[in-house]
């Protein structure tokens, strides 16, 4: 795990919008009960993603996010969140208080026709988080745009809340997934808990501002 003191957050990172390109694996969930003050009851979407080559930085990331309305403003929350870049970490954390910290990760995708498979896994220290298998055929969708809102509480040197904007396009469609939690880990609350609904979106361009 990283923590304010780690070198990871003493880094360079690029400055605001991060024009990004990549995939995204996405599945929600139903928490009936509250886990703790920041993870209330209701509906958290889970989602693994890979930023790729045509991005100021390219890495993988699993996060956890609800539905939040502050202000008037209707957005997500991050509530948990692991890449494997310190770049990632730093900016993430310092440009929009996204509450980043540094894992490991494995990606391993295989194609037939239109169907892609896709197996994902994220750990720390050797540790597992999760696991997560896809299918799906989003590479033959149309491409359609997409936006949003993030609100994340203050962290670190931010004196309070911080929103960011999201645009972009991306393929998308819904798709089979298989979740794998670790119950001891850090999203143990997750474990057992069969998706929502599951979607890929393939071959994303979105501006984070």
């Amino acid at each position: 795990m990283t923590s304010p003191a780690d070198p990871s957050y003493d880094v360079a990172y690029p400055p605001a919008p991060w024009n990004m390109v990549g995939q995204l694996w996405l599945s929600l969930f139903r928490i009936k009960d509250a886990v703790d003050e920041l993870r209330p009851a209701g509906i958290y979407g889970a989602a693994f993603v890979s930023y790729e080559e045509g991005s100021p930085l390219t890495y993988s990331e699993l996060l956890v996010a609800r539905p939040v309305k502050e202000d008037g403003l209707k957005a997500v929350s991050i509530t948990d969140i692991w890449v494997d870049s310190p770049a990632s970490v730093a900016g993430g954390r310092g440009l929009w208080a996204i509450p980043k910290e540094l894992c490991d990760f494995t990606l391993e995708s295989s194609y037939r026709g239109p169907l892609s498979r896709t197996e994902l896994s994220a750990s720390v220290e050797r540790q597992p988080i999760a696991h997560a298998r896809f299918s799906d055929i989003s590479r033959i969708a149309v491409r359609t745009p997409f936006k949003g809102d993030t609100w994340q509480p203050a962290i670190d040197d931010h004196a309070g809340p911080v929103t960011a904007h999201l645009t972009g396009s991306a393929k998308a469609l819904p798709c089979r997934s298989h979740w794998e939690f670790a119950p001891d880990g850090p999203l143990g609350w997750l474990a057992g808990r069969r998706p929502l609904i599951s979607f890929r979106m393939t071959g994303f361009r979105m501006s984070f501002a």
